[in-house]
Formats: C-alpha cells, structure tokens, sequence
C-alpha cells in the first residue's frame, strides 16, 4: 500500500515511512492512495474473529506486506494483551435502542490506548530493525498524552515530549501523565489551549529541516497508523451485535473534537462496513457542528466544558475528511488550507454540503445537557457515563431514528473526569491503577505558549541523549 499526501506535493511512500514522516513534508496529512473494498463474504467470515486477529486482518490491508504477517502478528497481540477485558473493546447493551462501545479498558482508562498502544510497539519494533532514533513529539488535550507515554516508557530508543494545556486537563490526565519518572520522558505544560499546543507542534513538523535534524516522529492522530488502528474496532462493535442476532440499521455516535475517531468510522464505512448514520457529537467548542449544518468551518471562541477533552477549536484530522470531499483532488486541498490560513475559514458550496450531510449528522451538547444526560442514564439505568461518552449519547438521544439502533463510543472511564461527576451528586469509587496516582510526585515543565520556548524544551530534551 502507498501514501500520499492530502495537498500532492509529496511522492508516495510505504507504510512504515508514512508512520515515521507522521504529518507530510509538504505540510498535508498522509492517506491510503486507495481505500479497500470489502465483500460481504469477507465481511462474514470476519464476524467470528477475535478482536486481535481481526485488528491482524484490517493492518495487514494497508501494510501489504512491509511487515512480516509473523511480526505484525505480535505486534498486535502484545498490544491488545495490556487490556483488562478479553473482547478489548466490549459493547454493553444500556436499552432496545442504545448499545455502548467501551473503549476505556487499557492501561490509561481511555480510548487512545486502543492506537497507541500499537504505535508504540510499532515504533519499538522499527527502531530496533532500523537501529534509528525514534523522538516522539504530540499535543493532548488530556487523554493523547498519558496513553502514549505508556506506549513507549522505558522503551530503548525512544524518547517522547508531550505538550498539554496548563491547568486545561483533568486532574487524573495530569497524574497519568506528570506521575511518570522515566528518563525518556519529558511532559511540557503549556500556558495555553490545546488548539495553542496542536499548532505548535504542527508547525514545527512543518520545518521539515527540524524535524529531521531531531528525528521527530508524530504520535497525535495527524499520524495515520492511528486512524488505522481506530477503524478496527468499528468493525469490532458490529460484529459482536451482529452475533447477537441485531438486524436493524446500526449507528454510531461519536464524540469527537480532532476529527480523528470519527473518520476512523468514516474510513470503516467506505470499505464497507455498514454503517446507518455517523452521528458526530461535539460539545459548545462546535465547529464541526456548524459544518456539518452549514458548510462553514471557522473556529470561534473557546469555551472550557466538562467534557475537556474535545476543547478544540480546530480539528487536525479534518483535512482528511476535505480530501475525500473534494474528490481525492489535492490541489483542491491545498487551495483551501491556504485559504484557512489567510481567512481564518472555510465555505463549502451547497452540492459539497449535501454530501456531508450525506456523511454525518451532528449535534453540539451544552454543559447542562451533558450533566443532565449523565445524572439521567445512571438514575434509569446505572450505568455511569463520562461527559464525553455522555455528549454521545445525548446526541443519540437527538438524532437517531425509530427501529435503529445505535452504538455510542464511551471514550473514557468516568474516574478519569470525576469534577464533572460530581456535580451530578454521584460518587464514584476510583479503580486501584488511578487511586494510586494521589500519591506519587509529579514531573513536568511549565512553558510559555510559544513555538520558541517549546522548540527550546524540545532541542534540550534530545541533545540530552547524544
């Protein structure tokens, strides 16, 4: 399989280069050249796999061999083996209409283990064919950060610099990540928002002369392995309702603030899994809401929410999405991103908004609603979502049809997001792993917001190893 660039500017590359070029040199996102059609008869005999062996089959169509099948094969498995439940990723019926997909079960309590848990030993695993220095640089708006730091802690030839808003993440996030005293790891806390965090680090991939001279590698969702990995359990989720005997059209939900999981589920829907409605659910920072409803794409002020991990305002998968719906024409592409970049926005014309919203249906939950939501669903049914998997499910409770059903992504363990589980009277009791981050010390460096004092860090952090 070869990659290629969504501005064109680029020559194709293999999977292993497109994992390590992460965000393209001509400053695009990396996409399959071709999307893979599924039969229905494949469809069929993958309904019985594990969630491992299918994960297997799915890698092995976009990698086409550039990894041994043995060794992909252990990739995979050791990955998936960290996860507290056997099915990974287990849907759990809440009503006739509402499935849950939990993805909350690996070692971070969150639905980003699902990917990183794999780059991280994809990245292992190429740095030691390659004898190449592995740099991780990312941006998290809190959950990104403390899975891959797990992904890669410890591991010989990896290093790995996570920025994050100051004082903008979940008390837990922060622990997950500052609690962690491994010498190849350095967390910046940045004065700032997330957006702030993610232009920065796109910005200094962008300096192709610095990110090669420091041999920096992306671990945010820009990288496609991490959109690869996301589509498996799509496929996952239906297939165990498929099982079940469930006949009628199935939805997804999806909270979503980068656009990364959600086009995961587009990119499953393409090969041909299928999917009812893509219904994107955001919260009030709702760009992508407006969107989808109007074709408009600026971002507008932020707001801080109780669901922090979507506070973004801009969405670093987005531009996948665009090169899709304009065609797979790169020009195309790039004409608008430098439009976004002088303007500030993007206006589609209304032929291009009637296939998004043949594409998606989207709603943007206000606080209130997703305090609401929670306090609802655990009173009628006991079952306690977090504030993220709860903007889902009240989009659900908006947008779906008579006779669907649908399954919302709960993307993280409500212990993780227990200050917006509070205000809804209800106390929960935190699992051992997290329990335990109260007492350790915490190790991070607070910065300015800027891509000088951040590229300091960076630079510092790095030459530390030579």
């Amino acid at each position: 399989m070869e990659y290629i660039s969504t501005r064109g500017k680029i020559d194709s590359v293999g999977f292993i280069d497109a994992i390590l070029m992460g965000l393209a040199d001509d400053g695009g996102l990396l996409v399959p050249r071709h999307i893979p059609a599924l039969s229905a008869d494949t469809l069929k005999k993958w309904e019985t796999l594990s969630y491992s062996e299918l994960a297997l089959e799915i890698f092995s169509l976009y990698i086409d061999g550039e990894i041994p099948r043995e060794d992909l094969k252990k990739l995979v498995d050791d990955s998936y083996a960290t996860f507290r439940d056997p099915e990974v990723t287990p849907v759990r019926r809440i009503n006739d209409r509402l499935h849950v997909l939990e993805l909350f079960h690996g070692p971070t309590f969150a639905f980003k283990d699902i990917a990183l848990q794999f780059l991280g030993n994809l990245y292992s695993y190429v740095s030691r064919k390659n004898n190449s220095i592995i740099h991780i640089l990312g941006a998290t708006s809190g959950d990104t950060g403390a899975s891959a730091i797990e992904g890669v802690r410890g591991k010989e030839g990896i290093r790995i610099c996570i920025l994050h808003p100051h004082q903008k993440v979940s008390k837990v996030q922060e622990l997950q990540m500052t609690t962690v005293d491994d010498a190849n790891v350095l967390n910046l806390s940045v004065h700032g928002t997330f957006d702030n965090c993610q232009r920065i680090i796109k910005e200094l991939f962008a300096d192709v002369s610095f990110k090669h001279k420091y041999h920096l590698r992306a671990i945010n969702s820009i990288n496609i392995a991490r959109i690869l990995a996301q589509t498996v359990y799509y496929f996952y989720a239906y297939f165990q309702l498929a099982r079940k005997g469930e006949t009628r059209t199935i939805n997804f939900s999806v909270p979503t603030g980068n656009f990364g999981d959600i086009f995961a589920g587009y990119l499953a829907k393409r090969m041909g899994l299928p999917i009812g409605k893509l219904i994107l659910a955001t919260n009030e920072n709702n760009i992508l809401e407006r969107f989808v409803k109007e074709g408009i794409y600026e971002p507008g002020e932020f707001r801080g929410t109780y669901s922090p991990s979507m506070d973004i305002q801009v969405a670093s998968n987005f531009e996948r999405y665009l090169y899709y719906l304009s065609g797979e024409d790169a020009s195309a592409v790039s004409g608008l991103m430098s439009g976004f970049k002088a303007e500030g926005k993007i206006v589609i014309p209304a032929d291009k908004l009637q296939q998004v919203q043949a594409d998606f249906v989207a709603y943007g939950v206000h606080n209130d609603e997703c305090l609401a939501t929670i306090g609802t669903y655990y009173d009628d049914t006991n079952y306690l979502l977090d504030p993220h998997t709860a903007c889902g499910v009240a989009a659900t409770d908006k947008l779906a049809g008579d006779g669907e059903v649908t399954v919302a992504l709960s993307t993280a363990h409500p212990a993780k997001f227990d200050e917006s589980i509070q205000l809804v009277g209800i106390t929960q009791t935190y699992p051992a792993q997290i329990e335990a981050l109260f007492d350790k010390p915490q190790h991070q460096t607070i910065v300015d917001g800027t891509n000088e004092a951040i590229a300091e860090q960076v630079v510092k952090f790095y030459e530390a190893e030579a």
